[in-house]
C-alpha cells in the first residue's frame, strides 16, 4: 500500500538512492595565528563545522598544500577535525598535493588515511626558530636598545641585543619540548605503519611520496576525485566547503599605517615576506 502511494509522487521517484557525498576542505598555506589567508582554527572553525555537518556525509577530505607555521595553530587545527570526526563517526582522508610539511603534516595527521602524489613533499618532522640580530647595525647608526624587564628570563634573543648562551640553551629546550610533542602524535597517529629509522624520521628531513609511503608516513600514492571515487564510486558527489569570508570593519582600514590584523600594510608586508620564506625551503 505505501509502496503504490510513494510511486505515485514523481519527485521520490526521481531521486532514487541517495548519492555518497564527501566535503572537501582546502588547507592551503601557512599555518599562522594571524593574517587573512593564514591557516588558523578561527578562519575554519566555520567550514569545518559545517563539512562535518553535510548532508548524506560519507567522509570529509583534507585537500591540503602547507609548508607548516605555528605550532600552536597546527596542534588547534588537529584536535578540532579529531573532535569533530569523532562525535560524527565519519572517516577523514587526507590528501597532500605540493607540500605537507612540519605543520602542514600535523594536519594530514589527523586524518584516518593519508594520499600524497609522486612528486609531493613529505614529512619535515622538526622544529625550526628563524630570526635576525641588528647589533652591528645599531652601532653603526649610533643607536641604544633600552630593554627593562622584571623576571631574568623575560627576554628572549632580542635582535637588537648580542647572543647569549642561556638564550640559546633556552630556545633549544622549547624546540625540544615542541619536537617531543610531534614525534609522540606521529607515533599515535601512524602506529606500525611506520618502517624506517626514527632518527631518520624525525630528523626534520622531507621525503618525495614514493619514499614517504615507503617509510609509513603515507597511506598510498592518488589524487583526491580518483582515490574518492574509488572508495565511493563513480558517482559520490565532492562538496567543497570554503572558510568564511567575513571581514570586521576597522578605522585602521582608513588609516592602515595605525591599525593591525590585515589593516597593517607594513605588519602585512613582512607576514608576505616570511611566508614567501617559508615556502622557500621547499623550492616553491
Amino acid at each position: 500500500m505505501v509502496g503504490k502511494f510513494l510511486e505515485r509522487i514523481p519527485l521520490l521517484r526521481r531521486l532514487g538512492p541517495a548519492v555518497p557525498t564527501v566535503a572537501v576542505i582546502r588547507l592551503e598555506g601557512v599555518i599562522a595565528m594571524r593574517g587573512t589567508r593564514a591557516l588558523n582554527l578561527r578562519r575554519f572553525a566555520g567550514a569545518l563545522e559545517r563539512a562535518f555537518n553535510t548532508r548524506g556525509l560519507k567522509a570529509v577530505a583534507l585537500a591540503i598544500n602547507s609548508p607548516g607555521g605555528s605550532p600552536a595553530q597546527s596542534a588547534l587545527l588537529y584536535r578540532r577535525i579529531r573532535q569533530l570526526a569523532a562525535e560524527r563517526a565519519v572517516p577523514v582522508i587526507a590528501f597532500t598535493e605540493d607540500v605537507a610539511a612540519s605543520g602542514g603534516y600535523w594536519l594530514a595527521l589527523a586524518a584516518d588515511e593519508i594520499y600524497a602524489e609522486d612528486t609531493s613533499l613529505v614529512g619535515s618532522i622538526g622544529v625550526i626558530t628563524a630570526g635576525f640580530g641588528f647589533v652591528d647595525a645599531m652601532s653603526r647608526l649610533g643607536i641604544e636598545r633600552r630593554l627593562f624587564t622584571a623576571g631574568e628570563n623575560k627576554s628572549l634573543l632580542d635582535p637588537f641585543l648580542p647572543e647569549r648562551e642561556g638564550d640559546v640553551a633556552r630556545l633549544k629546550n622549547l624546540q625540544r619540548d615542541l619536537h617531543d610533542s610531534f614525534k609522540d602524535l606521529v607515533r599515535e597517529r601512524r602506529g606500525a605503519k611506520l618502517k624506517g629509522d626514527e632518527v631518520l624520521l624525525f630528523s626534520g628531513e622531507v621525503f618525495a611520496g614514493r619514499r614517504a609511503l615507503g617509510l609509513g608516513l603515507i597511506d598510498g600514492i592518488g589524487e583526491l576525485r580518483g582515490v574518492l571515487r574509488g572508495m565511493f564510486g563513480e558517482n559520490v558527489r565532492l562538496r567543497a566547503i570554503e572558510p568564511d569570508r567575513r571581514r570586521r570593519f576597522s578605522f585602521a582600514r582608513l588609516v592602515p599605517f595605525f591599525g593591525s590584523d590585515g589593516g597593517d600594510i607594513v605588519g602585512d608586508l613582512l607576514t608576505r615576506i616570511e611566508e614567501r620564506l617559508i615556502w622557500a625551503r621547499f623550492g616553491l
